[in-house]
């Protein structure tokens, strides 16, 4: 059922309705400043996978231990051909002390002293925001959500995630998604529930019934049937072939 509103005239109308970019979709192109300079997205991503992901403002504790999370796995992102993108509806300069708050004065965990060096747009316009359906009505009309969209190296989206604002991020989870998915896209593959890098995979569903009948009765040493339908492939850790600073 749609949302509505009723104005002074006791009128209906339909609630502003709000436009995300789906898993395939081209991502929408955008230029910004940033607290790494001018950015012009997706022309200076090409090849790479990037992590566009918003939160609702600056100055925020959640969003301050988000922010040194991702700060401190950043290199394991890289190493992964994965940059970062930060954004919320705040000022460059709101971004900029509040960035150096963080490394001058924040201790979360075992971190501090933590410098984020990752871009971190400044939409206070939000023209970014709204190209991406990060501000959503019906949570506020004035902050962005935490969304996190997974960008491919050819600037495709392929996955959406979205955070109430009381719910900070798994940002181990962010890095095993993206393993899976170039996990599935290097060795045309599926990953099943819950895996982890070198666990078994899964293999596309046979095409045709001999192919169906030749998995169950002809396993292989690698490869081994459950059922016609799901067949397992084993993939140790360093077929994968992760960078060092990605296995943390």
């Amino acid at each position: 059922m749609s949302s509505t509103i009723k104005n002074e005239s006791n009128t209906c109308c339909a609630a502003p309705s709000v436009s995300v970019p789906l898993i395939g979709d081209d991502a929408p192109a955008f230029e910004a400043l940033t607290t790494q300079g001018n950015i012009k997205f997706p022309d200076n991503y090409r090849g790479k996978w990037v992590i566009l992901f918003s939160h609702p403002a600056d100055f925020t504790p959640v969003c301050t231990t988000e922010f040194m999370t991702f700060a401190a796995m950043q290199s394991e992102f890289k190493a992964l051909n994965c940059e970062l993108i930060g954004l919320s509806i705040d000022s460059h300069f709101a971004h900029i002390a509040w960035l150096r708050t963080i490394k001058e004065k924040i201790k979360f965990q075992n971190m501090a002293n933590v410098e984020v060096t990752f871009p971190v747009i400044a939409d206070i316009k939000m023209d970014v925001a709204r190209l991406y359906g990060m501000v959503q009505p019906n949570s506020s009309d004035s902050q962005a959500v935490r969304a996190v969209f997974f960008i491919d190296p050819k600037a495709k989206i392929r996955s959406v995630l979205f955070y109430p604002s009381s719910t900070g991020r798994n940002f181990h989870e962010l890095k095993r998604l993206l393993i899976a998915m170039q996990t599935s896209d290097a060795h045309g593959c599926a990953t099943p529930a819950d895996w982890q890098p070198g666990q078994d995979v899964i293999v596309p569903p046979p095409g045709s019934c001999g192919v169906a009948k030749e998995r169950v009765e002809k396993p292989t040493a690698d490869c081994y049937a459950l059922d016609w339908f799901m067949t397992f492939k084993k993939l140790p850790k360093e077929k994968l072939n992760l960078p060092a600073a990605a296995k943390g």
